[in-house]
């Protein structure tokens, strides 16, 4: 490996260990066992290097999402039915235990994004990003053919829905939402919101 990717792997150590406000520049070289002046030549900067960093294991914990599908990666149930909804949820749920250290990461992001507002520019971007990458887990569309109103609206809708059971599932686990909790719930909206005969 090159600086590049030996910074990125220091960063996301440095990021599981110490948080995002924690991590300075000398933990990151030391960890790395790179130098100072390649985190500006290589990210231009710390604070750069440290949401690349955090995207990267956003993306990594965003791969373990998928459903346990059988060999071939076919899904049990059919796109967009309430069955693929709750089959989603269910294997994003049981990803809490090992991903709980990145949604803590998170969470110290939500609460300290105003004072760190390159920080909250450069992760605002990687958010769309991140609405975009749920839908294929729904939807079978692969990233690539989503169009933007379906990011804007449905990527949105599973973005929150994550972002609310990330919460619950840090505070206590034992009162958190569940997925067929959340899929009956949903069901119930969609057969209120239908109009009567």
């Amino acid at each position: 490996m090159g600086h590049r990717e030996d910074l990125l792997d220091g960063a996301k150590r440095c990021l599981l260990e110490k948080g995002f406000v924690r991590t300075t520049a000398r933990d990151i070289v030391k960890e790395s066992g790179t130098n100072l002046a390649s985190i500006g030549y290589h990210y231009g900067s710390k604070d750069a290097l440290l949401v690349k960093a955090y995207v990267s294991l956003i993306e990594d914990m965003g791969d373990s999402f998928g459903p346990a599908w059988p060999e071939g990666g076919a899904a049990r149930t059919p796109a967009g039915s309430l069955e693929r909804f709750q089959e989603v949820w269910e294997s994003i749920i049981r990803s809490v235990p090992a991903s709980r250290p990145i949604w803590l990461l998170s969470l110290e992001l939500v609460l300290r994004g105003d004072r760190l507002p390159e920080v909250r520019k450069l992760l605002a971007q990687a958010q769309e990003e991140g609405r975009s990458g749920m839908l294929p887990l729904f939807t079978d569309i692969p990233e690539t053919d989503l169009d933007k109103e379906t990011v804007d609206t449905e990527g949105r809708l599973y973005q929150t829905l994550l972002q609310g059971l990330m919460v619950q599932w840090l505070f206590d686990p034992g009162t958190a939402t569940r997925a067929d909790q959340l899929t009956e719930g949903l069901r119930r909206v969609v057969a209120g919101a239908a109009p009567s005969a």
